[in-house]
């Protein structure tokens, strides 16, 4: 006899939000939930990758939905997150995924992108579990999985806005697992080192060598196996690296 159903959930059939779900992590993210049965809404702002993932997740066999807006507008997140819980019927996890790199020196980059790196990743992040936390409290339960990056554990040159936005995000997930865990709530913060994402190659951070570095793949894997965990169990912050870079 197994003993396996000790340790981990079944979470077929439950109901999942990853914001920047239509390329990069996000997308590898949502394509693994949805091979374990996981319906799963994807939201971001370029409509056409939003439609083709969608339609490679239906493809799986599970519902699934998006919404276009940018999640540094509180406003549009709000609706965009009702409006996908109401076609999903309900929310049992976010991945708060969606983000940008800008990186430059200090001196160089323009106080507007430094801002907006700034009000997309820590903004979003802050808007898009508020939004998600009134049908998680009504039901008893969920999951919110925030996507920091070990740049939020050590900032480095040319990435300020990117490391103090990631750093902020640590410690807003910190705070909000904190305060949601008597709610049966689990907060999950993950620092990821370079993946070799679509942001980290055009950023130049990495050649993305497969060989090599981390993939979204091994990322949304990653993802899957803390979701599965027994409901007893949090895994309150975690890293991935490559191994041999």
């Amino acid at each position: 006899m197994s003993h396996e159903k000790y340790y981990t959930m079944n979470i077929n059939g439950k109901n999942a939000i990853v914001t920047g779900g239509g390329r990069g992590l996000g997308k590898a993210v949502a394509l693994a939930l949805a091979n374990e049965g996981v319906n799963v809404a994807i939201t971001g702002r370029n409509e056409e990758n939003l439609k083709n993932t969608v339609d490679e997740i239906q493809k799986l066999g599970v519902n699934s939905a998006y919404a276009v807006f940018t999640i540094d507008d509180e406003a549009a997140v709000k609706a965009g997150i009702e409006t996908l819980a109401e076609k999903l019927g309900g929310v049992d996890i976010l991945v708060n995924n969606a983000g940008i790199g800008d990186f430059g020196t200090i001196e160089e980059m323009p106080s507007e992108t430094w801002e907006q790196v700034i009000k997309t990743n820590l903004f979003g992040v802050y808007y898009a579990a508020k939004a998600v936390h009134p049908f998680m409290k009504a039901k008893g339960e969920g999951d919110i999985v925030n996507v920091a990056s070990t740049a939020g554990l050590k900032g480095g040159p040319n990435m300020s806005a990117y490391a103090a936005s990631k750093a902020a995000v640590v410690s807003l997930s910190q705070s909000m697992m904190a305060e949601w865990r008597k709610q049966n709530i689990r907060v999950i913060t993950l620092t990821p080192s370079t993946i070799a994402s679509d942001m980290s190659i055009q950023g130049g951070l990495t050649d993305g060598n497969p060989d090599k570095v981390l993939q979204p793949e091994d990322f949304a894997e990653w993802v899957r196996d803390i979701l599965k965990m027994n409901r007893r169990a949090l895994i309150a912050n975690g890293s991935i690296f490559s191994t041999n870079p």
